[in-house]
């Protein structure tokens, strides 16, 4: 009977830092100390302001845990659910929108102004195969010491770059310069690819 307590103990000590570490984001049950709450129930149904013992008993009488999903609101909005089930969506809910996002990467490919041709050709190479995958690409022309009193060769580069990339490529963004760098945003002119 005793190594039975001993184990019991143990076990409920692994429980307790597990749930410790998944609510670094979000508080669930005890962890949740505010004196109110606002409180929508595990049919979401708005129960309305309760006070939080009173909340974490309706939880506990339904087999639910109580999950803080406001905590910025006035007073805080808590919700009566199964906090596997809840995780588990919000989780699912996240890698939807990370797929979602996957076609907003932009590539960037630098060109200093003293670039050569064969250099040119391997960079621009390399814009064109970023733009068939469907990412958008930053060009930056970057300028170095007393290059930046001559801003028009800057703009030459760029200008020679979209001239050779012209047939698979559209301006989205026009040139802009910040700092010592002059940059112009373009996206593939290819109507199969998916634009945001």
């Amino acid at each position: 009977m005793l190594t039975s307590g001993k184990i019991f103990v143990k076990i409920s000590s692994v429980v307790t830092k597990r749930s410790t570490l998944i609510n670094k984001r979000t508080r669930l049950n005890e962890a949740i100390r505010v004196p109110q709450l606002r409180i929508i129930d595990e049919n979401d149904n708005q129960i309305g302001v309760m006070d939080t013992r009173d909340a974490l008993q309706k939880a506990k009488d339904a087999g639910l845990d109580l999950v803080e999903v406001s905590p910025n609101a006035k007073p805080p909005v808590a919700k009566i659910v199964d906090w596997g089930k809840y995780n588990y969506q919000k989780t699912k809910q996240q890698q939807q929108s990370r797929k979602k996002n996957k076609n907003l990467d932009i590539k960037q490919i630098r060109f200093g102004l003293k670039i050569g041709e064969h250099d040119l050709d391997i960079k621009l190479k390399k814009v064109k195969s970023f733009l068939e995958a469907g990412h958008k690409v930053k060009i930056t022309a970057f300028f170095r010491g007393r290059e930046m009193a001559h801003k028009e060769i800057g703009y030459e580069l760029l200008d020679k770059v979209l001239h050779k990339i012209e047939d698979i490529a559209v301006v989205e963004q026009e040139p802009q310069f910040s700092g010592k760098y002059l940059s112009i945003l373009v996206r593939s002119s290819n109507a199969k690819v998916k634009n945001p």
